[in-house]
């Protein structure tokens, strides 16, 4: 297995997880961008955003990434931070797992 993300929702990997459930774990970002930042991955590897089906089931699956990136942020005590997806080489994505940033300061 060579994706670095599905390498730690595997447990081959060390993370300092934040939040876990059936479809998807959280854990602080290695080089933080803010005093609270941390990724929200998706357990199916599917490379990058654009890579979700135009269908019913793309949109559940969107939504679903979402809302557990709003769970986490509540678990986490931030009351104002930022989500934040890159898209492919050009729109900055380093890792080709589907990934949030959810960043900002604990309240």
């Amino acid at each position: 297995m060579e994706c670095v993300f599905c390498r730690i929702i595997a447990g081959e990997l060390p993370s300092r997880k934040v939040y876990e459930d059936e479809g998807f774990v959280a854990f602080h970002d290695i080089r933080p961008k803010a005093p609270v930042h941390v990724l929200v991955v998706p357990k199916e590897h599917i490379a990058k955003l654009s890579d979700y089906p135009d269908t019913e089931e793309g949109e559940r699956k969107l939504g679903a990434l979402f809302r557990t990136a709003t769970r986490v942020a509540r678990v986490l005590g931030l009351e104002g931070y930022k989500v934040q997806v890159h898209v492919g080489e050009k729109g900055g994505q380093e890792v080709f797992h589907v990934h949030v940033h959810v960043m900002g300061s604990p309240s």
